[in-house]
């Protein structure tokens, strides 16, 4: 495991911690900043497919367990109705899918065009809260898709890639201190114009 590898997967954790404290935006929908699922989702782009589904499994588990309660959504003494839930485990998939979606557009990444990649970051956010709603919306046995919840999406899809360049920023410099090169290609077209 490469030094860069081992700095990413501290900071996909790190990123968790950091999400606990992200407040939601009450003026936009309760829309909120996804910083686990950009930070992933920048990473996935500047690793391989191995790395890559290193940290799906990573950010899924621990996303899961995170919104996990327990046992029909907790004590039962407190909550005596058994919650609709999803089970453990569908985020590792959701973020597999949109790591693969990431892995797609690398060889521009790697051509050095890496603001392409930041848009995907929002779109992949809006897909990826798009499948969870759809997901629990089947779970629960019922469609209902209001207004309120396309705007929450559109605008946590917004806030979060507005801040993918500066994850982006962070890798390349995790990058460079770690003598890891994840453009290589834009790399060399610096080379040979000096």
């Amino acid at each position: 495991m490469t030094r860069y590898t081992l700095i990413t997967v501290l900071l996909v954790l790190a990123s968790f911690v950091v999400q606990q404290f992200l407040p939601a935006l009450t003026a936009l929908h309760h829309s909120r900043v996804l910083l686990v699922q950009l930070v992933f989702l920048c990473a996935a782009v500047t690793v391989g497919q191995p790395t890559m589904l290193l940290l799906a499994f990573v950010c899924g588990f621990l996303w899961d367990a995170q919104c996990t309660l327990g046992v029909h959504g907790g004590d039962p003494e407190i909550y005596n109705q058994p919650v609709e839930s999803l089970r453990f485990g569908y985020s590792i998939l959701l973020f597999g899918a949109m790591g693969f979606l990431m892995q797609g557009i690398q060889p521009l990444f790697k051509q050095g065009k890496w603001y392409f990649s930041a848009l995907l970051s929002g779109i992949a956010i809006l897909l990826y809260l798009a499948a969870e709603y759809l997901i629990i919306t089947f779970a629960r046995g019922g469609f209902t898709f209001a207004k309120a919840t396309a705007l929450q999406m559109a605008y946590t899809s917004l806030l979060t890639m507005l801040f993918s360049p500066l994850i982006f920023w962070m890798l390349f410099g995790i990058a460079s201190i770690c003598a890891h090169s994840i453009n290589p290609e834009a790399a060399k077209k610096r080379r040979r114009h000096f």
